[in-house]
């Protein structure tokens, strides 16, 4: 599960000044040793490493930033290039107070941090690489052309069905459009888990994909010179890595630097943790972090997890949500919000999700303890019954769920109980919230909602009590 404590992945927000305006940047941590910065591929986030920050944090402190405009960090302004991305990965470092560090990239994220080596080779002492890739004119030229469309959210949910297929076919076709025996891949799946995963991402990237991915796809890929002064690399790519075929294509490299194919994903993990550790670190000390935003550990006889909080602590009013709802930005100074467990950001429930009041009493006084507030401020419940409030929205083969999800968001502006679509059950709306922007925000918020139904059951219990 996401960022329990005893897998030892925190997470946090830091914010970058650059030149008087603020950039904030989400990250997770996990380990007490040397820092190892470790950047995903795109259109991922720092969520995909949560496994091997796990493994990785015996020997390390683990930093996995979300890069700008995926995840939960803010995108660059303007239309930056692969150099922005690099420097803005320093830039991070800067905020987090850390000279020196090793450095971990996947794909994307390896084109990231070489191009940071080569800009900034006295802040990286030992890079490890997950696939380099080093294009053809005919490939990029493919590329160019279809790869990155724009991804804006539509009216009637359109852009879901895109995405999903997207998404799903990428693990056949590499790339994912290229339809045909030449393009296919060895990894196929059709697993509903693993697409859902990068889907939820996509959503929260939204049409800020375009930038970071592009960036990458148009980077030059130049490994550094071989009299290049550079700290000590390694390259390596397993069997299906559509990338390990340009293992052969990378050329003279400085010599502290290396290459190799391996024939599975943990072997290419285990050769690249060798030799991040054969290459001295300095240990780092405490990271600062955000102040108006952040997670902190919750533990109850039922609940152990970290809750995400926008607001400032020490606040006088807790504002809870109402089922299905995330936490809104921008609260007033007198207040903090938050994501109940199996909402928003927040960590689900460690096991069975309760509909006793009294449990998730619990983790709200906990709460309330942790930021320091004084008063709880409850939500007004939705009418209608829960179950049909609040439909299965589990990830299928067909991504059915995303549609599902769409139609409700829209369904309850005009109609309450949503699911009671007659005259006897329409209510006034504001037209402006059913602008495909606002109803995106809602959808990736239910969809987030694990816990949504038996939350509103709890809450229900609450009130027959009062």
């Amino acid at each position: 599960m996401s960022g329990q404590i005893g897998e030892m992945i925190t997470r946090h927000f830091i914010d970058i000044d650059q030149g008087g305006n603020m950039r904030r940047v989400h990250y997770r941590k996990a380990g007490n040793g040397p820092p190892l910065l470790m950047v995903h591929q795109s259109p991922r986030s720092s969520k995909e490493y949560e496994a091997l920050m796990e493994k990785w944090s015996a020997h390390f402190t683990c930093i996995a930033p979300d890069t700008p405009g995926f995840g939960q960090s803010d995108p660059l302004p303007g239309n930056p290039e692969i150099a922005e991305y690099a420097d803005a990965a320093i830039d991070f470092l800067d905020a987090l107070g850390i000279a020196k560090c090793a450095a971990y990239g996947f794909h994307s994220g390896g084109i990231i941090l070489v191009t940071a080596v080569k800009r900034h080779p006295t802040r990286i002492t030992t890079l490890a690489v997950g696939g380099y890739a080093i294009w053809s004119k005919e490939e990029m030229a493919l590329f160019s052309d279809r790869y990155l469309p724009e991804f804006h959210p539509s009216g009637y949910g359109e852009h879901l069905t895109w995405l999903w297929n997207r998404i799903l076919e990428q693990s056949w076709f590499f790339p994912w459009f290229a339809t045909d025996d030449a393009h296919r891949l060895s990894v196929a799946n059709d697993d509903p888990a693993r697409v859902d995963a990068i889907v939820r991402e996509m959503l929260d990237a939204g049409n800020a994909y375009q930038a970071g991915y592009g960036a990458v796809l148009r980077a030059p890929r130049d490994i550094p010179a071989v009299d290049a002064d550079v700290p000590p690399c390694l390259i390596s790519a397993y069997d299906g890595d559509p990338l390990q075929e340009h293992i052969d294509r990378l050329g003279d490299m400085p010599a502290t630097w290396a290459a190799k194919k391996v024939t599975t994903a943990a072997e290419h993990q285990a050769v690249s943790l060798a030799h991040l550790m054969a290459t001295a670190t300095p240990v780092i000390n405490h990271l600062p972090e955000a102040s108006d935003e952040g997670f902190v550990t919750i533990r109850t006889d039922d609940f152990e997890g970290l809750i995400h909080w926008r607001g400032k602590r020490g606040a006088e009013r807790l504002v809870l949500p109402a089922p299905s709802y995330a936490a809104a930005d921008n609260q007033p100074a007198e207040q903090v919000s938050i994501d109940l467990p199996g909402h928003g950001l927040s960590d689900n429930w460690t096991g069975n999700v309760p509909v006793t009041w009294a449990s998730w009493n619990a983790v709200i006084d906990a709460i309330a303890q942790a930021l320091g507030t004084n008063e709880t401020i409850y939500p007004v419940l939705p009418d209608g019954d829960p179950d049909q409030l609040y439909p299965d929205l589990s990830p299928d083969r067909f991504g059915n769920y995303l549609n599902m999800a769409w139609q409700i968001v829209r369904a309850r502006h005009m109609f309450a109980p949503w699911y009671k679509v007659d005259a006897d059950h329409a209510v006034a709306f504001d037209e402006q919230r059913l602008k495909p922007e606002h109803l995106a925000a809602e959808h990736l918020a239910l969809i987030n909602g694990y816990s949504a139904k038996q939350y509103h059951i709890a809450l229900q219990s609450r009130h027959k009590e009062i």
